[in-house]
């Protein structure tokens, strides 16, 4: 079964797989058993993170995400991918 680019052998994204691990997670990114089934999403909304992922992979621009999700700050999304950044170059 081919899986979706960006997902590891139990079918979680990668980063997904890291924030599990994470209490508090970080300042764009959360996750709480009471909200989304504790899927990470981004602080103060119900917005999953990997939506943006999704998105992004699609070949959709930051900008169409954002308009489909006016929760999420274009500052929080910024963010959210720049943790996400450094959480994938500090596991290199």
């Amino acid at each position: 079964m081919r899986r979706p680019s960006g997902q590891g052998r139990s079918g979680d994204c990668v980063p997904c797989g890291v924030l599990r691990d994470n209490e508090g997670v970080t300042d764009a990114i959360t996750r709480d058993p009471e909200t989304m089934h504790g899927a990470p999403v981004f602080r103060g909304t119900r917005v999953p993170v990997q939506t943006l992922f999704d998105y992004l992979e699609g070949g959709d621009t930051l900008e169409n995400f954002l308009e489909g999700f006016p929760t999420v700050s274009r500052a929080l999304a910024l963010e959210a991918l720049e943790e996400a950044r450094q959480l994938l170059l500090a596991r290199a």
